[in-house]
């Protein structure tokens, strides 16, 4: 399984709008979230198209944590992935523990 998290435009301090390229062959993502850091909640992203998002009423704290949940079962939980500095248009791939 690979997977890449692309920054996208409309991404700003308080929302994140990602496209994750999750490589499983005959598998798909059924949820993301994201869980800041420091934080011990998970956050429920939306899937909007092609692309993920989520709205915070405060800033994001990074570096952002990743749980997926595939069609086909698959749990992943990727840390500290991206930064709370952010670049719009940059992918991030998570290291694999």
């Amino acid at each position: 399984t690979k997977v890449d998290l692309t920054v996208e435009k409309g991404s700003d301090a308080k929302t994140l709008v990602l496209n994750i390229k999750y490589t499983r062959p005959g598998d798909t993502l059924a949820e993301v979230e994201l869980r800041q850091h420091g934080s011990e909640e998970w956050e429920p992203m939306t899937k909007k198209g092609n692309l993920w998002e989520v709205k915070s009423a405060k800033p994001l704290t990074g570096p952002m944590n990743f749980r997926f949940l595939s069609k086909g079962g698959m749990k992943n939980v990727f840390d500290e992935v991206i930064p709370t500095a952010f670049t719009v248009g940059k992918t991030y791939t998570p290291e694999y523990n």
